[in-house]
């Protein structure tokens, strides 16, 4: 059905055929050029690769074919098993491997899987390293150890246990008003691997926890996409048990939705604005989100008489503004949080602690801190394109006609309004033009995107 090879992994849907799947040879032919260039990255004789995944069917299957292919060019393997991807980026970090690979399509269904790939800071591979990783895959240059020198294999279990007291460490998270507030919450882990972790973390936060499909079987009983049309079940039992609030991730752990007490959304862009409005409130310092991320991030930061700047997508892009300017929180509109002070990736377990700490240090609801924030509405939409068009020609025009206004060519085309925005970018995978608008109002939003799609469609 689909394969996709970019500079991040790869991505597939399970089964079918070599090249145009998800098969156990696109896995190892993967796994092996990921280990090759390891080894270009380093003079040690012996490299140690973490490997995690999550709920998913196909993930023992996968990860065997990983780790087995790894033993094949003499890397050691640390399996960790039922994981998140958070926790294989600490885990990198605390045994100082030389890198990991997550395997786990994240929000995608369960005929999906993905190998996501990390170096020896536990941080996804920047573009030029990943282009190096698919010309080893484009050439089949592939050089396997002798029988004297294969690889070992082992395998840790409490890992996800070791992520929650890193994170239950943390300065700002402040555990004994956590304890005192004496929360109820809603968990819906759409029965992958945040069904063993946020749980376990809420355990030692004193919090108390009601599970909705938290068993990590695999089986997806809604779209994992944590958006508010897949999750009406959270909804619906927030309000029947009166809690204090939802929490939804997705099948990796590294998007993080909240649903208010009434059963209202809080909304994935506002989680990272909440968390990001408590550490600001503690440290000063910058902020970074991407260009598709909400305005209200830039708000908060202002009100907090800080700075906030814009990356181009992609974690990895994010991550590297952060570091560039020392950012103190970041992250993604879509639940992603990243908070430097534990690591640089994006964190469920870290964005639910440090919510948690600011819900019961505020005393407000979830719903009153929702309200408090200046309320942004977005769309998305896309044109389809015929491979001919020049996407980079069109979107240029764009930004000439509107060189009077903000704009930002850094990742396509974003142009910033008095009281709305549009971004405009071509995608990396196949012929379309994406095009992401906000404003005041749902209507707001929809007629701007409305109006650039002519505009766009006038141009071609």
């Amino acid at each position: 059905m689909s394969l996709i090879k970019s500079i991040s992994g790869i991505r597939g849907t399970i089964g079918g055929h070599a090249d145009n799947n998800l098969t156990p040879i696109d896995i190892v032919k993967f796994a092996s050029a990921y280990g090759m260039w390891l080894k270009t990255q380093t003079t040690k004789d012996k490299l140690t690769v973490i490997v995690g995944r999550d709920a998913r069917i196909s993930g023992e299957m996968v990860s065997n074919l990983v780790s087995n292919t790894l033993i094949g060019l003499g890397i050691n393997v640390t399996d960790i098993g039922l994981s998140t991807t958070p926790t294989v980026e600490v885990a990198v970090v605390l045994d100082e491997a030389d890198g990991g690979i997550v395997i786990t399509a994240s929000h995608n269904p369960k005929q999906w899987n993905a190998l996501k790939l990390l170096n020896n800071k536990g941080e996804f591979l920047n573009a030029n390293d990943g282009a190096e990783v698919l010309k080893f895959v484009e050439n089949s240059f592939y050089e396997f150890s002798e029988v004297d020198d294969l690889g070992t294999y082992s395998i840790k279990k409490d890992y996800i246990n070791r992520h929650i007291q890193k994170v239950l460490s943390l300065e700002l998270v402040d555990i004994e008003a956590i304890k005192a507030a004496k929360f109820k919450v809603v968990v819906d882990a759409v029965n992958s691997t945040g069904g063993i972790a946020i749980p376990a973390l809420l355990e030692k936060l004193g919090v108390a926890c009601v599970k909705l499909y938290c068993e990590p079987n695999g089986h997806f009983p809604h779209n994992p996409e944590p958006l508010e049309e897949h999750l009406t079940d959270i909804s619906n039992l927030v309000v029947k048990e009166k809690a204090d609030f939802g929490i939804v991730v997705d099948p990796d752990v590294d998007r993080l939705a909240l649903v208010n007490e009434d059963g209202s959304m809080f909304g994935e862009e506002y989680t990272l604005v909440a968390c990001a409005d408590y550490v600001l409130g503690k440290t000063k310092g910058n902020t970074v989100s991407n260009l598709s991320s909400s305005r209200a991030l830039r708000d908060i930061t202002e009100k907090h008489g800080c700075k906030h700047q814009a990356s181009a997508v992609g974690e990895v892009n994010v991550v590297a503004l952060m570091k560039s300017t020392n950012a103190v929180i970041g992250g993604e509109g879509n639940g992603g949080i990243i908070y430097p002070e534990s690591h640089y990736g994006r964190d469920s377990l870290v964005g639910v602690a440090l919510f948690l700490s600011h819900l019961a240090t505020i005393k407000m609801s979830c719903k009153q801190l929702r309200d408090s924030y200046t309320n942004y509405v977005s769309s998305k939409n896309k044109i389809q394109l015929t491979p001919q068009i020049d996407v980079d020609k069109i979107l240029e025009t764009i930004a000439n006609k509107y060189n009077h206004e903000e704009v930002n060519a850094i990742d396509g085309v974003k142009i910033d309004f008095e009281n709305e925005w549009v971004h405009m970018r071509k995608s990396n995978t196949e012929p379309i033009i994406r095009i992401y608008t906000e404003g005041k109002s749902k209507k707001n939003a929809t007629d701007l995107a409305e109006r650039f799609i002519n505009e766009i469609e006038a141009v071609i």
